[in-house]
């Protein structure tokens, strides 16, 4: 069970979380509900069909991304987790790394806390902590705008699972129970192709240190270079990977295209079975 705030989320099977990018350049769907009330009949259709989180984002963290200043984050995303929090059960989660913007989205009714950046940001452990809220903490080598230009590992999967724990733990320690963390090794932040893939293969290793694994792997570049599809036209190739990732132990998946993905995993949880405690 995940905390989120004055609700709990039950990860004993794989659930998925809807995606409402509050933005103009997002690298899938930018502009198309950059409007309040788009992104809230949109955050609306995602649970009706069946996401268990609604993700709401201010500030776009595709490569090349240019940052977007605290005001106006604030002013994409909380009259929408005002009005998606009073017009669904399913639990709010904002897309941010500012304190301030996880404080105001926490008073708003968001329960869970998405950040790309592990809380690393000036203040953000103190306000997360504070929050009540569950909190995602991501792998991420360098930033959005130029994370993508020359990624290199050693040995991604360990250096990721090292990150995670160090994250972890300071979180711990800074006032957050267990119940209330999740990590996602952040596919497409920093890694190529292979990078993303052996992270994939190896799924199960992140999953078994403890916390829950979120992934975020849809419409992502990887899909285009695999099969040569555009960022809209990547929905096979989504479905197959949010499987897998659920095979291989992840509990929460990401995606765009919800009634798809959630009919996908429940035959996936049916083919494995119930959790063994």
């Amino acid at each position: 069970m995940l905390r989120c705030a004055d609700r709990t989320l039950d990860l004993s099977q794989p659930v998925v979380m809807g995606v409402v990018n509050v933005t103009p350049d997002s690298f899938s769907d930018g502009g198309r509900f950059f409007s309040v009330g788009a992104a809230v009949e949109h955050g609306l259709r995602l649970a009706q069909q069946g996401a268990a989180l609604i993700d709401v984002g201010g500030e776009s963290t595709r490569p090349g991304a240019e940052p977007v200043g605290t005001e106006e984050e604030l002013r994409r995303v909380v009259p929408v987790i005002e009005r998606l929090r009073a017009g669904t059960t399913a639990i709010i989660s904002v897309d941010t790394s500012k304190p301030e913007v996880m404080r105001a989205a926490s008073a708003a009714g968001a329960g869970l806390i998405n950040d790309v950046r592990a809380l690393r940001e000036p203040g953000a452990l103190a306000a997360a902590a504070a929050s009540g809220c569950a909190v995602c903490l991501m792998h991420m080598q360098g930033e959005p705008r130029t994370m993508q230009r020359a990624p290199s590992y050693a040995d991604v999967v360990g250096e990721v699972r090292t990150f995670l724990a160090g994250r972890v733990a300071e979180s711990i320690a800074a006032g957050l129970t267990p119940e209330r963390l999740v990590v996602d090794p952040g596919f497409g932040f920093g890694k190529t192709l292979e990078h993303n893939l052996a992270l994939l293969r190896r799924l199960g290793e992140l999953a078994a240190d403890g916390p829950a694994v979120l992934v975020g792997l849809s419409r992502k570049s990887m899909l285009g270079t695999l099969t040569g599809r555009a960022a809209g036209e990547r929905l096979y190739g989504s479905v197959a990977l949010a499987v897998i990732a659920a095979l291989n132990g992840a509990r929460i998946i990401r995606a765009h295209d919800v009634a798809a993905t959630v009919e996908a995993l429940k035959v996936t949880a049916a083919v494995q079975g119930p959790v063994r405690r």
